[in-house]
């Protein structure tokens, strides 16, 4: 059973103010929810159908039917399982990027779909951390944390400001990288052994500000002069996939 001000607060959680007042997000389907169980984020109420809870018995839940999992659900088709998380809010500090030998900083993203798409590539590819600005859409946004599909819970993003960030990773040494349309070609780069790589917005790519700061720009060559641009997540996988 669930009460009418839990449904109100849950749907509260989808505007990304409310998520800020109260600390939390919402997490949803089977597999995600398992993801998010072997991480360490901390889950603050979790809502499940009766099938659900009778194959894992040791969670404890509220169970409630299809037609109040709809109610509070994003998704078209809800999963048997909703949970409501704590965020976590990584603090950022030199310390990190020296420890980091393959940094990924993102300016300005602002499709969840593609931020989320994001965050499980580079999990794929085995990158911790990443770094956003504060214009980049909130990771905690549910089209985010659905479509990075439990990766959220194993990839630590730290907001910063990118140019004060840039700054750090260059008085460490640190050259950066940033995707362009214009850039060198990335299969003629040999890429060092620590780097920034730097991708930006959907429709105007990276800021003036920080391209300023770049060491250099790359680019993926076409072979399609009628395509303008690639979807920045799949520049984003084409680009790690050549660093590797």
């Amino acid at each position: 059973m669930i009460s009418k001000q839990q449904i109100k607060f849950i749907n509260s959680l989808k505007r990304n103010k409310n998520r800020l007042q109260s600390n939390c997000f919402i997490s949803e389907g089977v597999n995600i929810v398992e993801d998010l169980f072997k991480s360490d984020f901390s889950i603050e109420t979790l809502f499940a159908t009766k099938e659900w809870s009778l194959k894992n018995p040791t969670k404890e839940c509220n169970i409630i039917n299809l037609q109040e999992l709809k109610k509070i659900s994003s998704l078209k088709s809800p999963n048997d399982v909703l949970a409501i998380v704590t965020r976590k809010n990584y603090l950022y500090n030199k310390s990190v990027i020296q420890k980091n030998k393959k940094i990924i900083l993102l300016d300005n993203i602002s499709d969840p779909g593609n931020m989320g798409t994001i965050i499980r590539t580079a999990d794929w590819f085995g990158y911790d951390n990443i770094f956003v600005s504060n214009k980049c859409v909130d990771c905690y946004n549910p089209k985010v944390v659905q479509s990075s599909m439990g990766s959220i819970f194993r990839v630590s993003i730290s907001k910063v400001n990118p140019l004060d960030f840039l700054l750090d990773t260059a008085s460490l040494g640190i050259k950066s990288f940033g995707a362009s349309l214009s850039g060198e070609n990335i299969y003629d780069i040999i890429m060092p052994d620590k780097y920034v790589m730097v991708f930006g917005s959907e429709s105007h790519g990276i800021s003036i500000d920080v391209q300023s700061m770049l060491d250099e720009q790359l680019s993926i060559p076409s072979n399609n002069d009628s395509i303008d641009s690639l979807n920045v997540s799949v520049a984003f996988g084409i680009i790690l996939s050549e660093i590797r």
